[in-house]
């Protein structure tokens, strides 16, 4: 059974978790873990219901529990800004060879919280229903979120002025 929904799902988390990440060792992980996590609790999962937000509320939790650990290593406590960490995190990100990079970056600028709303639902193509039952927030609170990002992203294009068209 297991195996069915790694064939049907598998490419879509792998992009997905790719995307979180940006680091090719970390999706690996994320996307193991996330499937891991699946399996143990596979029986807990209502078959009335998609798979697909099951399993990506799965991965966001996995994801933010990497991020948790990690803002509790003494690595990353050894940077002197967020700016410095961004810069130093930049330079081991695996870079997307599309025209929309650019838009990637502005995206990944973004606060988390905001980043993964937008990452749901418009690049996993999730509902506001969908996306805020992932998060396990309200639907109002994913709007929002949304037009917050879309401002935020509008005011950085604003002062962009070397962006490929």
């Amino acid at each position: 059974m297991i195996d069915q929904y790694i064939q049907q799902y598998g490419k879509r988390l792998y992009g997905f978790c790719l995307y979180l990440c940006k680091s090719v060792y970390d999706a690996e992980d994320l996307y193991q873990e996330t499937w891991l996590k699946v399996v143990k609790s596979i029986d807990r999962f209502d078959p009335q219901k998609e798979f697909e937000p099951w399993l990506t509320t799965i991965c966001v939790n996995t994801y933010r529990n990497m991020l948790r650990k990690l803002s509790r290593s003494p690595f990353y406590d050894q940077f002197i800004s967020n700016e410095e960490k961004d810069n130093f995190f930049a330079q081991c990100a695996v870079k997307e060879n599309t025209d929309y990079s650019w838009l990637h970056e502005m995206i990944d600028q973004l606060p988390e919280k905001l980043r993964m709303t937008v990452i749901l639902y418009y690049f996993r193509e999730m509902s506001v229903e969908s996306t805020a039952k992932v998060l396990n927030i309200p639907t109002g609170t994913v709007k929002s979120r949304l037009s917050k990002a879309r401002k935020m992203l509008e005011e950085a294009l604003n002062h962009e002025t070397d962006i490929p068209f």
